[in-house]
């Protein structure tokens, strides 16, 4: 599974790579890092930033968030339905 990194130093990463001073390689190298790893993030702060179209990192985190509140929801329906079967069934006449 991948590191995760705090967003402030994903955005100190980008900004330092954005300067020009250092390449991205050489940026990568000394936050210990790899190099596509800062180009993916520097991608993702051009989305953010509004410089290129995609999904924000804000929208995305709200997606994640929806399909864990729809699968919660789909499984609490299902327990809800068996257990309506069940007592429906233990009711009827004999």
């Amino acid at each position: 599974m991948p590191k995760k990194f705090p967003p402030e130093f994903k955005r100190d990463v980008v900004t330092v790579a954005r300067r020009g001073d250092l390449s991205v390689a050489e940026t990568a190298i000394d936050f210990g890092v790899a190099e596509e790893t800062v180009r993916r993030w520097m991608r993702q702060a051009d989305v953010d930033d509004g410089v290129k179209d995609g999904q924000t990192t804000s929208e995305r985190a709200e997606i994640v968030q929806l399909r864990r509140d729809k699968r919660r929801l789909e499984m609490e329906n299902e327990i809800l339905r068996r257990a309506a079967a069940y007592f429906a069934a233990s009711s009827l006449p004999k």
